[in-house]
């Protein structure tokens, strides 16, 4: 069911993106050669329990796409990992690219946003991936317009994606963002312009383009039955946004300022 928001819960939406955010950003600034991911994993923990009314979103969370329920605070995918990592005992190397994604709850809203990077040497062809995410991000977000349908979205990102010769998976994708992390709609990364859901002010959504270098395929890893992996090793990256959909536009409610 698809849930639209009033401007008073639009506002009150806000805290809970401005910490997501800044917390991604400050792990940016945070992750280094050497870093390791349980350190990320406990940078997180850290924040949340200071944070008054602020809890996490994915301790115990066991969606039918993982296997048994997940038992961290951030998800970490390193090179060939773009989805859901586990953060284990590694640490990270240079030129190792690095996707963080967040997701937490403050006082009964939700929040979810999701960065890429590189630690130490930055290899061309790994910026070129995180580029044409963030790309595709903002492209997604400029057709999340009132009036608009959900399929201009998902075309607006498919076509960056394309435009950079990247393989498109439609597995995994944005969604619904509310009370609860993952909600109706389902935003796919490539789809029909002028089909699908026409959006209405209010309407609270996580856009999320992940790419591939050089395939659409994925698989789960057997070792901790939730990170995601390209199927020929190739690297990927991955940006989100939660934004709002308004009289005015769309809003970035996981702003990183």
């Amino acid at each position: 069911m698809i849930e639209l928001k009033t401007p008073k819960e639009i506002e009150a939406m806000k805290p809970a993106g401005r910490f997501v955010g800044g917390i991604l950003r400050d792990l940016k600034e945070f992750t280094k050669v050497g870093t390791n991911l349980l350190e990320i994993d406990e940078f997180v923990h850290k924040r949340i329990v200071d944070r008054k009314g602020a809890s996490s979103c994915y301790v115990d969370y066991a969606p039918d796409f993982g296997t048994g329920p997940f038992a961290h605070y951030i998800c970490t995918s390193v090179n060939d990992a773009v989805l859901h990592g586990v953060p284990y005992d590694y640490n990270l190397k240079d030129g190792d690219l690095v996707s963080l994604d967040l997701a937490i709850n403050v006082d009964g809203w939700v929040a979810d946003s999701a960065i890429s990077f590189c630690v130490g040497t930055q290899h061309p062809d790994d910026l070129c991936l995180i580029k044409c995410t963030e790309e595709a991000l903002a492209a997604g977000i400029e057709a999340a317009q009132p009036g608009n349908r959900l399929g201009d979205v998902s075309c607006a990102v498919g076509d960056v994606a394309r435009e950079y010769g990247y393989p498109i998976n439609l597995e995994f994708g944005g969604h619904g963002v509310g009370h609860i992390m993952h909600g109706d709609p389902h935003v796919p990364n490539d789809g029909k312009a002028h089909h699908g859901y026409k959006l209405r002010p209010g309407l609270v959504i996580a856009i999320e383009p992940w790419f591939l270098k050089t395939t659409d395929e994925i698989y789960q890893d057997p070792k901790d039955g939730w990170t995601l992996k390209s199927e020929d090793g190739s690297r990927g990256a991955h940006s989100e946004h939660t934004i709002a959909i308004t009289e005015n536009g769309p809003v970035i409610l996981t702003v990183r300022d």
